[in-house]
């Protein structure tokens, strides 16, 4: 069976991982915390954080609180994002927490917030569960 830290060192090798510049601050069965620095390639039109990169932080950090606490592999099925404030600097934060667990089929659920505490965005994913 893979071990938690070779799942941690398959997410941190991954090019896309590393083209958005997340880096993993806590990644243990059940606490999982992604970190950004939010750069200006990042930002759109209105110069704050592209809305994508919300998204695919919380994808991210759901799915690696799956493998961390399942040990296999994961895809998403649904993405809900709610979108609640503007970031434009600074480091953002994601975490997430398994609601449902069942053999085939998962719900998680996280948010992206400020050092400060202050959540930019809330998200919820079901996902499959891919068992060899």
């Amino acid at each position: 069976m893979i071990t938690i830290s070779e799942i941690k060192q398959s997410f941190e090798k991954m090019p896309y991982f590393q083209f958005i510049g997340f880096e993993i601050e806590k990644f243990e069965e059940d606490d999982v915390l992604l970190k950004l620095t939010i750069q200006d390639h990042l930002l759109n039109v209105n110069e704050t954080l592209h809305g994508g990169v919300h998204a695919a932080m919380i994808d991210q950090v759901l799915s690696m609180c799956l493998r961390a606490k399942t040990k296999t592999r994961c895809a998403t099925i649904n993405l809900n994002i709610n979108y609640l404030a503007p970031s434009n600097s600074g480091t953002i934060y994601a975490t997430g927490k398994i609601i449902q667990l069942g053999h085939r089929i998962a719900t998680v659920e996280g948010e992206v917030f400020t050092k400060d505490g202050q959540i930019l965005a809330k998200g919820i994913g079901t996902f499959k569960i891919i068992r060899d």
